[in-house]
C-alpha cells in the first residue's frame, strides 16, 4: 500500500537505527517528547525504543484527546444525559473514561430510560447530526473533543445545523488547541522534586494535527524556547526519521522546525479547514486540561451567532473541576514526567479492561499502548 509499506520496512528501521546510534554523542543524552499519542501508539506497537541507542530517550507528551479531557467534562455529560433527558453522542473511547462516583458514559448508560435519553458511540459529528434529523423528538448532544484535527467537522455540523434549522441538535464543545499544551510543557515551573521540570531537548510534531494548521504555529518552540521540532508521520520509519533529524539539530546546536512529514503537511497548513474554523469558533479564555491545569487560550468555544446549537449556552451548564483519582499517575504522565509502569496501579488495578485513568483507556493514551504493545517488560516485577 502506498505511503505505507514502504515506510514499514524492518531493513530501512534498523539502517536509521543504526544511523542515530552513530551520531548520538555517547557523551551526551538526548531527551524527546512525542507530543502526539498517535507517535506513542507507533513507538510502542513497532518497538521503536528498541532501535534506539540507550542515551536517546522518548518522553510520552499530552497529545490524546480523551487522555487531557478531565472528570469535570465527562460529569457535565453524564448529568446532561441524566438529569435533562438527552441523548449524548461521542466517540467510543470516551464511553469508557472513568468519572465521578465510579461512573463513566458507558455506565451511566445503564440507569438512562432509552425512550428518552440515551449515550450512543458514533463514528464522526455528521452521525449525531443525522440522528438528531431522523429523531426529532429526541434532544441530541454532540460531546466533541479533539485537537485541530476533528475540529473542522465539528464546525461543519454546526453550520448544516443551522443551515437546517435544526432546534434539537447542539454540541458539548471540548476542542483543545496543541500549540497552547507544548507552551505549558515549556513553561512549567521549576520544583523541588526530581520530577518537577522534564528537561527536554525538541519535540516529535503532530501529523494530522499539522495538516490542518502547518508548520507555522510551532515557530514560538524554536524562536522563544530554542528548542527544534520535526513535524513527523505516524508510520515507524517517519518516527525514527524525525528522531535522527532531532539528534542531528542538537548536534548543531540548531533549534529549527522541520517538516518530515512533506507528503502531507505544508508550511500554511489547510487553510479551508482553518477558515471554517475561524467561522464557527472563537478562543476561550481558560480550560482545564487533565495534567496541565488551567491554561489561557488553549481551547475553543461556539461563537455567540451559533448559541442556539451549544450545548453550554442552551442548557446553562457550568463546568466544575474535579480531582483525578488519587492514584493515578495520568496527569504526570501525561506531563512527562513518569511512565506508565512509574504508576503503581499500572497493569495490576488499571488496565485496559479496569482503566483508572484515562490515559488506559484510549489506544493513543501512553498507558494503554504500554500495556498493549511493552506490558512484559515495563510492568512492575512484584505484579508481574
Amino acid at each position: 500500500m502506498k505511503y505505507v509499506d514502504e515506510f514499514r520496512d524492518g531493513e530501512l528501521a534498523r539502517g536509521i537505527g543504526a544511523a542515530i546510534a552513530r551520531e548520538a554523542d555517547p557523551a551526551r543524552h538526548y531527551a524527546f517528547m512525542e507530543f502526539c499519542g498517535g507517535h506513542t501508539h507507533a513507538i510502542s506497537r513497532y518497538g521503536v525504543v528498541d532501535l534506539l541507542p540507550a542515551n536517546v530517550r522518548m518522553i510520552h507528551g499530552p497529545g490524546c484527546p480523551v487522555c487531557v479531557l478531565p472528570v469535570g467534562r465527562i460529569d457535565m455529560a453524564i448529568r446532561l444525559a441524566m438529569e435533562r433527558a438527552v441523548t449524548i453522542c461521542t466517540y467510543g473511547d470516551c464511553l469508557r473514561v472513568p468519572a465521578s462516583g465510579g461512573l463513566s458514559l458507558l455506565k451511566a448508560r445503564a440507569r438512562l430510560d432509552k425512550n428518552r435519553a440515551d449515550i450512543r458511540m458514533v463514528y464522526s459529528a455528521a452521525d449525531a447530526l443525522a440522528l438528531a434529523q431522523r429523531e426529532p423528538q429526541r434532544e441530541v448532544v454532540f460531546l466533541a473533543i479533539g485537537f485541530e484535527t476533528t475540529t473542522p467537522p465539528t464546525a461543519l455540523v454546526l453550520r448544516q445545523a443551522r443551515a437546517l434549522g435544526l432546534a434539537n441538535f447542539s454540541v458539548l464543545c471540548n476542542h483543545v488547541l496543541t500549540p497552547a499544551a507544548i507552551r505549558a510543557i515549556l513553561h512549567a515551573p521549576a520544583g523541588a522534586g526530581a520530577d518537577a521540570r522534564v528537561k527536554l531537548d525538541g519535540f516529535v510534531g503532530p501529523a494530522h494535527v499539522s495538516t490542518v494548521i502547518g508548520s507555522r504555529p510551532y515557530d514560538f518552540v524554536a524562536g522563544q524556547h530554542h528548542k527544534p521540532v520535526v513535524i513527523a508521520g505516524f508510520e515507524p520509519l517517519d518516527v525514527m526519521q524525525s528522531i535522527l533529524m532531532l539528534v542531528r539539530q542538537v548536534n548543531d546546536g540548531r533549534a529549527e522546525i522541520e517538516n518530515e512529514f512533506t507528503r502531507a503537511v505544508t508550511r500554511e497548513g489547510n487553510l479551508k479547514a482553518q477558515a471554517l474554523v475561524d467561522e464557527v469558533f472563537t478562543l476561550r479564555d481558560s480550560y482545564e486540561w487533565r495534567g496541565l491545569g488551567s491554561l489561557p487560550d488553549s481551547a475553543l468555544r461556539i461563537r455567540p451567532e451559533f448559541a442556539a446549537w451549544d450545548a453550554e449556552a442552551k442548557f446553562g451548564l457550568d463546568y466544575a473541576p474535579v480531582p483525578d483519582h488519587k492514584s493515578c499517575e495520568c496527569g504526570t504522565i501525561l506531563r512527562g514526567e513518569k511512565r506508565p509502569a512509574d504508576c503503581k496501579l499500572f497493569g495490576t488495578a488499571c488496565t485496559p479492561e479496569t482503566p483508572m485513568g484515562s490515559c488506559m483507556v484510549s489506544s493513543e493514551g501512553a498507558c494503554a499502548a504500554h500495556y498493549n504493545y511493552g506490558r512484559f517488560r515495563d510492568i512492575p516485577v512484584a505484579a508481574a
